[in-house]
């Protein structure tokens, strides 16, 4: 299988008429949460859960087993015997956590842009799954997605090369900074192309599904970057 050539962005085959109503409530049903998120005293403790919480659930997707009541009892100090594979989990959500944490305090000086996301990729993977694997670093090598085990012949997909990525990014990173005419259809893009480039050896979904409340907050659509 080669390696998949993506469209460039801003996509010109999106047929805005056929999808105005369900962007409509879509973007209805973000402003009454984006409501609920503003009436919240103190958000910073009281929304700080709701982060773990997205963490856990994050994590959960990639078959980690730890809960947030295990989460919370390890950063209390808990002196029960945890066995390294919970642990591993453990880490992988509090590694979650600390990079949104980095991400909300770095997207007050500057834009959500590659650089960032490279420092959020190297948070994500310290001391857990993909630590080998170039963390913070965009992959100089061929990938591919499938079946564990699966070679590139035998892969489901296969993203673009190495010598292509580096286009790919910037082209990705431009329609970041871009005013599309819908920000939840933008994001719906943006998300499918960071999965379709796939640029880091390890760790692509997870960084990808961080991108969603990260990309709503940069565009001052989620006065919080979290979901409840």
């Amino acid at each position: 299988m080669k390696p998949f050539d993506p469209d460039g962005l801003p996509l010109d085959c999106i047929d805005w008429g056929a999808h105005v109503t369900l962007v409509g409530r879509a973007n209805a049903a973000l402003a009454r949460y984006d409501g609920m998120l503003q009436g919240v005293v103190n958000p910073a403790v009281l929304l700080s859960p709701t982060t773990t919480q997205e963490a856990v659930l994050s994590s959960r997707i990639e078959g980690t087993q730890a809960s947030m009541e295990e989460v919370l009892e390890y950063e209390a100090g808990s002196t029960e015997k945890i066995v390294p594979e919970k642990q591993a989990d453990i880490q992988e959500i509090i590694n979650y956590r600390d990079a949104m944490a980095v991400a909300v305090i770095e997207l007050i000086k500057r834009p959500l842009c590659l650089n960032l996301i490279k420092e959020l990729h190297r948070i994500l993977l310290t001391s857990v799954r993909g630590r080998n694997k170039m963390p913070g670093e965009f992959r100089e090598t061929q990938n591919c997605i499938g079946p564990p085990g699966c070679s590139i012949e035998t892969a489901t997909f296969v993203p673009p090369s190495p010598d292509n990525l580096p286009q790919a990014l910037d082209n990705w990173e431009k329609y970041l900074h871009r005013d599309e005419k819908d920000g939840l259809v933008q994001l719906a893009v943006s998300k499918a192309q960071f999965e379709i480039i796939h640029p880091f050896l390890d760790g692509n979904d997870r960084l990808g599904r961080m991108l969603i409340p990260l990309f709503l907050y940069a565009k001052g659509l989620l006065s919080s970057p979290c979901f409840t």
